[in-house]
């Protein structure tokens, strides 16, 4: 979830690929507040409106899989090493994946604006029906369950300042000209970053350009494109300038979605045992349409054959299909997987954990010290770098030490309000939330990040919150995931502008009901 623009082969910031509706922009999933009738959940599926709002292209097809499991808890509490945690996503890998042939919904539409949708491998039995797309419908599935969907236009959901991350990791695609294949010059080698660099002049905010980045682009310049500074920029009066906006770069935005209302009991014969339902979406496009070329027709399980997908696991109608996104937790793929076509792994992604820890611990380097630079406290080891450092890591063992607190330390939440019967639920931990690449629904929850994902959560800020020490105070409380969203906090800070990295609430307020996400403009 939350990735708009992954993975590069359909990225339409670089200047010579064009949007397409196999990009996935955000996956919610979060448990429905209508009960009657047994506990439900609400999965949302949202991607690229292309050709148009509500109007769907018919080479593509959309599977939304989902996966029910008791809760897991990390077994050894107080052994925080790379050895530990490579046990312990071995054996999770061991118990999630050998027997996994979950329930899925699959998705395509017509030129008619007729929907196919088929009910995969659910336990009380599989079924198809066709739907108009554009309306709230009921259908009956086996076992005397109703499912409610939707499949149409809708605003877009993701409320973020999208050209402020980008300027956080020197990303030169969203300021410049640049085509896919100068891979060099995607995120350059300048620090990662929350402060302004002094000197940075091609990513800091130009007063005489300042929609650059917004809409704006530039040609690369001819010199070298590196940093050599040495500390944060300051004005006058001794603030440092913020990379971040607080603006919705997605406001007055519209994008396609499936969405659906399903009842617990027909995900899993074991409702009161399994309370997590894991879900992820993917995008497939149909090979004879000989689109998104830069992937190949050839099976991914022989490109990749470390990955689940396996001849005999695809029928025929996926056969006629590649597959090209998958959608699970926030910026798994757009932060951490670096948009990396082969990447595109969805809950099989436990070969990543060695990537991960390296990335981390390459981001930390960039926002740890911007972190510390504003009297706050990090998780990340940067040996008190005055300034934000470009370090990357050929082995996780290396980078381990770094990003160990930042991987291992639990996730604090604002209040008690997200564990709505006061079970005894653990606060959940960064490594836990981003292997496997899925959205894990508890259904003994809100379904709020990190516990699910719903609509109004700001999670690109509360990603940034991994980064902060969970273990220090503000104001008499612990550091929590919704600290950076604290005005009081920026108010207080030597920083301009005054403002969380990202803004408060969507452009459009969100339905309080089926299908949530709100009309389109």
């Amino acid at each position: 979830m939350a990735d708009h623009n992954d993975p590069n082969a359909v990225n339409s910031i670089f200047s010579d690929i064009d949007v397409s509706a196999a990009d996935l922009y955000d996956l919610f999933g979060f448990p429905s507040d209508d009960t009657a009738g047994g506990e439900k959940v609400v999965i949302a599926l949202t991607f690229a409106s292309v050709p148009e709002t509500g109007v769907f292209d018919t080479d593509m097809l959309y599977r939304i899989l989902m996966h029910a499991s008791p809760r897991v808890v990390w077994p050894t509490a107080g052994d925080h090493t790379l050895e530990a945690l490579t046990k312990y996503f071995d054996a999770l890998k061991d118990k999630y994946l050998p027997e996994l042939n979950p329930p899925e919904v699959r998705v395509t539409v017509d030129q008619a604006g007729q929907a196919t949708v088929k009910f995969i491998n659910f336990h009380t039995g599989s079924f198809s029906t066709a739907v108009d797309s554009n309306k709230v419908v009921t259908v009956e599935a086996p076992g005397g369950h109703s499912v409610k969907l939707f499949i149409g236009g809708r605003d877009d959901a993701f409320f973020n300042d999208l050209p402020g991350f980008f300027r956080s990791i020197n990303y030169a695609p969203q300021f410049y000209h640049v085509p896919h294949t100068m891979t060099e010059v995607r995120e350059l080698k300048i620090p990662k970053t929350l402060l302004e660099l002094e000197g940075n002049d091609l990513f800091n905010f130009d007063p005489k350009n300042p929609l650059l980045g917004h809409g704006v682009k530039k040609d690369l310049p001819l010199g070298p494109l590196v940093w050599n500074g040495n500390k944060f920029l300051k004005d006058e009066n001794g603030n440092f300038r913020f990379v971040y906006s607080g603006k919705d770069a997605q406001a007055g935005k519209n994008i396609n979605a499936i969405i659906l209302e399903i009842p617990l009991d027909f995900i899993t014969r074991s409702p009161v045992v399994d309370r997590i339902v894991n879900t992820w979406g993917e995008s497939w496009v149909l090979k004879a349409a000989h689109k998104v070329e830069s992937i190949p027709d050839d099976p991914l399980w022989i490109e990749h054959p470390w990955t689940l997908v396996d001849a005999s696991n695809l029928d025929e109608e996926l056969k006629k299909y590649k597959l090209v996104d998958t959608d699970g937790q926030p910026f798994a793929d757009a932060a951490l997987s670096e948009r990396e076509n082969n990447r595109q792994l969805g809950a099989n992604n436990f070969w990543l954990a060695p990537h991960f820890v390296k990335r981390l611990a390459h981001l930390g380097w960039g926002f740890g010290p911007s972190i510390s630079a504003l009297g706050l406290r990090t998780s990340f080891e940067h040996d008190n770098s005055p300034v934000s450092v470009h370090k990357t890591y050929d082995l996780a063992i290396e980078a381990f030490p770094r990003v160990k607190k930042t991987l291992f330390q639990q996730l604090n939440m604002p209040d008690d309000k997200w564990n709505k019967r006061g079970l005894d639920i653990p606060l959940r931990r960064p490594f836990e939330i981003f292997i496997p690449n899925v959205c894990a629904i508890d259904l003994d929850t809100t379904g709020t990040w990190p516990y699910g994902r719903r609509p109004e959560d700001q999670v690109a800020t509360r990603f940034l919150s991994m980064f902060l020490d969970m273990e220090a105070e503000y104001n008499g409380k612990k550091y929590h995931i919704e600290i950076l969203n604290d005005q009081s906090l920026w108010d207080h800070a030597p920083i301009v502008p005054k403002t969380p990295p990202n803004p408060l609430k969507n452009d459009k307020e969100f339905l309080d009901h089926f299908p949530y996400l709100a009309d389109p403009w």
